[in-house]
């Protein structure tokens, strides 16, 4: 498999957006060097909600310039690419892949994923609407139609329409493609925030109640964490404002290592107190048993846990010993990126992360993306900025999601 095709372009009429992006791709295959693919068999396409009400003729447009190949993604508030963010303007990203097409199957709800005797999903990427009804089950249910339950992807995101494409544009329900087991990828999940506090356990909660975490009441532990007079926490209201809950099932772990939460965390927002009870109401649903830790958002956890997940992607895919002059090649250029080389083994990949992060969180414009494409080495990569991220069977806020998908070794 080669390097994938990959494009974006910001322009007032997405007419001009495509063609920019189109001329880009159709320079990268007719590189004499062979890099890219050649004939594309499976593409994704993010677009700003300023696109959105024009998505069904984007991807008419599309399918007319590249006949054949089967079109998946989302509308989003933020559009993301190899090292650029594009937020409150214009924008989309392509990626072409040059995937088997025994290899992978598009879904939605007018084209079910259903096993077959020539498919057997492995794996998929999903985009969803976020105010689809019972959207958690939706998801659970999809990891369950894969060999390996693991789903990456999200929420579309708008101020317009949250539009989803999979052969055709989508808003409610889900999305996306499957992929059989001969399609490698490495995905991992980034957090995005800090706990203030130690991991406790619920032992008295129910439907989005929190009234007591190792047997006593939650409040006070919450007041305790913040170091907040117990007496006046309605005096304290604009700190609490600012404090989220990470919640994890029993089985799993909340934190990866102290102070820093582990992947299986969900990040859900405070959304009430009740000081008559001591009780703590959060935006999911809980039940004993399951742990739970107060925390905040933070840039420094959030940049620190991003390099962490490239790290070990570029460990798992790259050679442990190689020739001097492939070690030469893969150093980093003057911005601190790499070159693409066969020795990393990335192919491509897709970066969906939380509407709420992006540049600004990273403290600067395309910072978060700029961070990626130094980790991570000089990538084809797209993406969009969701209003919620998949991984597993999880819905997750305030996470990153990245997945490569990787060449032969």
């Amino acid at each position: 498999m080669k390097l994938f095709a990959h494009a974006h372009a910001t322009h007032p009429d997405w007419r001009m957006a495509l063609a920019l992006s189109a001329a880009q791709i159709d320079a990268q295959r007719a590189d004499p060097g062979g890099a890219h693919i050649s004939e594309p068999t499976l593409g994704w396409v993010y677009l700003s909600d300023h696109y959105a009400p024009h998505a069904t003729e984007l991807l008419a447009e599309l399918r007319q310039r590249w006949p054949g190949v089967a079109w998946v993604g989302a509308v989003g508030v933020g559009i993301a690419a190899n090292g650029v963010e594009y937020f409150d303007e214009p924008a989309l990203a392509l990626m072409l892949s040059d995937l088997p097409r025994e290899q992978f199957r598009v879904f939605s709800g007018a084209a079910p994923l259903h096993g077959d005797a020539g498919f057997a999903p492995n794996s998929a990427q999903v985009h969803a609407d976020p105010g689809a009804t019972d959207l958690a089950e939706l998801i659970t249910e999809m990891s369950d139609r894969t060999a390996t339950g693991y789903l990456f992807g999200g929420l579309a995101s708008a101020r317009t329409q949250a539009l989803h494409i999979a052969d055709g544009v989508f808003d409610g329900g889900l999305s996306g493609v499957a992929f059989s087991r001969e399609v490698s990828l490495v995905s991992r999940v980034t957090q995005g925030c800090q706990p203030v506090g130690p991991a406790r356990r619920i032992t008295q909660g129910e439907r989005n109640v929190v009234a007591q975490l190792d047997d006593e009441p939650a409040l006070d532990c919450l007041l305790r964490d913040l170091k907040i007079d117990g007496d006046e926490p309605r005096e304290a209201l604009p700190r609490l404002r600012q404090t989220l809950v990470g919640l994890s099932d029993p089985r799993d772990d909340l934190m990866a290592r102290p102070g820093q939460f582990g992947t299986d965390t969900r990040v859900r927002h405070l959304v009430g107190i009740d000081p008559q009870q001591r009780g703590v109401a959060v935006s999911d649903q809980v039940e004993p048993g399951m742990h739970l830790a107060f925390c905040t958002r933070s840039t420094e956890a959030a940049r620190r846990d991003l390099v962490r997940i490239c790290s070990e992607i570029r460990e798992e895919l790259e050679p442990e010993t190689m020739p001097c002059e492939t070690a030469l090649a893969l150093q980093q250029g003057p911005d601190g990126s790499s070159a693409p080389h066969a020795a990393r083994r990335m192919a491509g990949a897709v970066y969906v992360s939380c509407a709420g992060r992006g540049g600004p969180h990273f403290g600067a414009p395309s910072a978060e993306l700029a961070i990626v494409r130094r980790a991570l080495g000089d990538v084809p990569l797209v993406g969009f900025f969701a209003a919620g991220e998949i991984a597993r069977h999880h819905l997750y806020g305030y996470t990153g999601v990245l997945t490569v998908f990787t060449t032969a070794a």
